[in-house]
């Protein structure tokens, strides 16, 4: 956030009042509004359409290090001031131990609710903009597909289109779901396929989407009758393009109770406007392993499609053990003495989308939290071992994707 220029509705900035009052700093109090406004239900933007571009303006800020340090400690867990004040002292030889005592007697505002008024409907979609097609990958899972299938033939607002990809790495196997060639309430698109691998099955799901909006969904869910469109009229509602749906396991409770902007993206529970959806691709690269969504997710973020998270739109995920469309691939980094931390697949990502600063603060993070679940006591050396496996990341990560490059251009 930034003084120099923006806006807020009064009524929203007012809702922070009672707990901000104190606060003289007027770019601090903006960034604590949009901080804790976040978990509350308060959407954040920047609009380069405010911007002069033939100016070349940029926003640049001016918050000192003791700011920074009082910001970390009034809004997240306390221990990243101590992950912060590691950092400045091994990355810019600095030793801010002023800022980090000060900050110890700030207020914390860390999961401080706040009611915020929501808008009410910001846009009308006609019928034709309510279209949706379902996303299906599978492999081995005939009777989960089948359920989904009722489930989805139950509801209120009926999908235009299921698209299923059917996996099985078997050249000479036949599908094992006859049960598609049955009458039902929507069109069936199947493809019987002998490769597997999530990605590649969205994506030839992709090429077949023709309505405005696509469901993201995993074969072993059980959704209730008005899931979609309850969904739409919360499109509607919030006039955003991506819900992601709460996803819950039999028996579990939800975590996150309020609507908010996302950081993640989750590819089994989003519902994603087509004219933003068809434009991004699941990487290949990821193939097998994790993180593919979050990818997928950036993507949609860096078209200006915005994800929102929805507590009360609930469907289960019965977590089925066997089948699925997540079976083992060849990752040959499994198979070495010296296991790479993080995984080659996070090493994309992290290399993909993160800056140089947070590349380091998510290094000290990594090698603090992975120390309690691993053998080695002598802090020293396991410091030299996680260098040695963070460098076999960057290497796997490197040949992999060059690899993937010269199979794309093929």
């Amino acid at each position: 956030m930034s003084s120099d220029i923006g806006g807020i509705y009064g009524e929203s900035a007012l809702s922070f009042k009672k707990i901000l009052y104190n606060i003289s700093n007027f770019e601090y109090l903006l960034s604590s509004i949009a901080k804790i406004g976040q978990q509350n239900s308060l959407f954040c933007y920047l609009n380069p359409s405010i911007f002069n571009v033939k100016q070349n303006l940029s926003l640049k800020s001016k918050a000192k290090t003791v700011d920074l340090f009082g910001f970390v400690a009034q809004h997240y867990n306390q221990q990243w001031l101590w992950i912060l004040f590691f950092c400045y002292w091994k990355y810019e030889k600095k030793f801010p131990i002023i800022a980090l005592g000060k900050s110890f007697f700030l207020k914390s505002f860390f999961k401080k609710k706040v009611k915020i008024k929501m808008e009410k409907e910001k846009k009308k979609f006609t019928k034709v903009d309510q279209s949706i097609d379902v996303i299906i990958p599978t492999l081995s899972r005939s009777g989960y597909i089948k359920n989904l299938l009722h489930d989805f033939a139950n509801q209120t607002k009926l999908p235009e289109r299921v698209i299923i990809i059917e996996q099985d790495p078997d050249p000479t196997s036949i599908s094992k779901l006859p049960f598609l060639k049955e009458q039902w309430p929507f069109k069936i698109v199947h493809h019987f396929i002998h490769q597997t691998g999530a990605c590649n099955a969205r994506n030839l799901a992709l090429k077949e989407v023709r309505s405005n909006w696509v469901l993201f969904a995993d074969d072993d869910i059980r959704i209730e009758p008005r899931l979609l469109e309850n969904s739409l009229k919360e499109l509607k509602r919030l006039g955003v393009n991506c819900l992601n749906l709460n996803s819950l396991q039999p028996g579990e409770k939800t975590v996150f109770s309020k609507i908010k902007q996302w950081g993640a993206f989750g590819s089994a529970n989003a519902l994603v406007k087509s004219e933003y959806a068809l434009k991004c691709k699941f990487s290949k690269y990821l193939e097998f392993g994790f993180g593919e969504d979050i990818d997928y997710g950036m993507q949609l973020r860096n078209l200006g499609c915005d994800i929102i998270y929805h507590p009360d739109l609930k469907f289960t995920h019965l977590k089925a053990k066997t089948g699925g469309f997540r079976t083992p691939g060849i990752n040959e980094w499994k198979e070495q003495d010296l296991e790479p931390k993080p995984s080659p697949t996070m090493m994309f990502l992290i290399k993909q989308y993160y800056s140089s600063p947070m590349v380091k603060g998510f290094k000290i993070s990594l090698f603090i939290k992975y120390y309690r679940n691993q053998k080695i006591i002598n802090p020293f050396l396991y410091f030299r071992s996680m260098q040695k496996r963070w460098k076999l990341s960057e290497s796997l990560c490197e040949r992999l994707d060059t690899l993937d490059t010269t199979e794309t251009k093929r």
